[in-house]
């Protein structure tokens, strides 16, 4: 047993590992973000690095509208940027689409829960409010402003099927995309395709003569017409891209409505309405963000590191988890002035076995219940490996992620424990609940995929 006044090299990793976490995810802080990229300068409203100005003299009134799960956090960073003052003079007013746990009381903005926490799909609740959002934006005037508040989750909060595809529909798409496997990219691809609003709907309702888009990216590499399926962005796709997509998942074999295939049929043959508002999109802070700021708490606390922000999706969680875990033992067993730190971001995807043996879990628990099967019989001695979303949720679930070191494995070889059923099962959840490996944090207000942390370390206990 230790002595409590001696620390525990184990547990430090795991601090350790969870203080660099941390620190990315405050680093993306969404209302700071926002605070940082607009603001007035006199009689000018000013966005990014000076990237636009807009002298208020020339603004009607102000509507703010969007959605995603930074939405909340956005919407407070802009009230504070314009302060009471300018909230006044330019008639501020707005609707955001959030998830329930998100929706606090603002002054001037609306925020309304479109879904229940940890329940990333379309709702009723979400397509009434999205219709909210395209009316007040279809309100404007040529003088006026419309400012977007884009961030990941917005597909999902932000429904608006075309008819005639209803809302089960969309959501028997998205499920069987998801559950496939599917990468993010195809399925906002196909989003684009069957809603009002996303593919540059809100671009083409909007009245007024120029709208600004402050985007929290949560796609790799940041292709603006993917982010929330690219509501201020004109659309990139078409029918022909949906319909591959749909083969590509046996999806007339799955159940897919025939809604959607004759919603596609019309869109053979009408062009895309022309677009009348003027649209700035800017991305103020995504993956890159978050592991820049991981990288330098790393060096705070005494590490050398390397780090990399995927530029795309990166396949199936278990061999993301599988690398991780040959890079810790690298680290760790080939020192020679290596880094003892790895930073990653990005994004995997998981393949859900049937619903009837599926337990819960999701793509950042699953990855590092993989990494800790390939340390089983290691026993991950000086090694801890911690992958989590920024969002806090980490699929269906109250968990951002998992984070293991030495002690985790030991507990799961003394219980007796099969890593592989729930592996198998996509029941991670249950297996890190029983370790005590689950990362808990609530909703974060933020939302830039997924952050990892592996650290060794590289001397040996004498």
């Amino acid at each position: 047993m230790n002595n409590p006044k001696t620390p525990n090299p184990a547990r430090k990793l795991r601090d350790d590992a969870l203080a660099i976490w941390r620190a990315g995810v405050d680093a993306v802080d969404s209302q700071r973000l926002v605070e940082k990229n607009l603001r007035v300068e006199g009689d000018r409203l000013i966005f990014g690095d000076e990237a636009l100005a807009i002298p208020l003299d020339q603004i009607g009134r102000i509507v703010v509208v969007g959605g995603g799960k930074a939405g909340a956090g956005m919407a407070r960073g802009v009230e504070t940027a314009l302060g009471p003052e300018w909230l006044e003079k330019k008639q501020v007013t707005g609707w955001v689409n959030v998830p329930e746990g998100c929706v606090e009381t603002l002054s001037h903005i609306w925020l309304h829960g479109a879904r229940p926490a940890g329940v990333n799909e379309p709702t009723a609740a979400g397509v009434f409010g999205t219709r909210e959002i395209i009316q007040l934006v279809q309100s404007l005037g040529p003088n006026d402003l419309c400012l977007c508040l884009i961030s990941g989750g917005g597909s999902a909060l932000l429904p608006a099927p075309q008819e005639p595809v209803t809302l089960e529909d969309k959501l028997t798409v998205t499920r069987l995309l998801s559950e496939s496997g599917a990468t993010i990219e195809e399925l906002n691809t196909v989003r684009k395709q069957l809603s009002r609003i996303k593919g540059g709907g809100l671009l083409r309702a909007c009245g007024s003569g120029r709208m600004v888009s402050l985007i929290l990216s949560d796609v790799l590499g940041d292709p603006l017409d993917l982010i929330a399926s690219g509501p201020t962005v004109p659309q990139t796709s078409d029918y022909r891209e949906v319909l591959a997509i749909l083969d590509r998942y046996d999806a007339r074999e799955n159940g897919i409505s025939a809604n959607v295939y004759e919603l596609l049929r019309r869109k053979r043959w009408v062009e895309n309405e022309p677009i009348a508002c003027e649209v700035t999109n800017l991305v103020i802070g995504n993956n890159a963000t978050a592991v820049d700021a991981a990288g330098t708490k790393s060096l705070e606390l005494g590490y050398r590191y390397a780090m990399v922000s995927a530029p795309r999706s990166e396949g199936q969680a278990e061999e993301v988890g599988r690398h991780l875990a040959e890079m810790a033992l690298s680290m760790r067993d080939q020192p020679g002035g290596r880094p003892d730190c790895l930073i990653s971001g990005g994004e995997p995807v998981v393949s859900l076995i049937e619903s009837s043996r599926r337990g819960l879990g999701g793509r950042n628990q699953q990855l590092v219940l993989a990494a800790m099967k390939a340390l089983w019989d290691d026993g991950a001695e000086r090694i801890a490996i911690l992958s989590g979303g920024t969002d806090g949720e980490d699929g269906p679930t109250d968990a951002a992620g998992a984070v293991f070191d030495v002690e985790t494995l030991r507990r799961a070889h003394e219980s007796g424990i099969d890593l592989e059923d729930y592996l198998e099962r996509n029941d991670a959840y249950s297996f890190f609940e029983l370790m005590d490996g689950l990362i808990k944090t609530g909703p974060t207000h933020t939302n830039v995929c997924d952050l990892r942390v592996v650290l060794a370390d590289q001397k040996k206990a004498k």
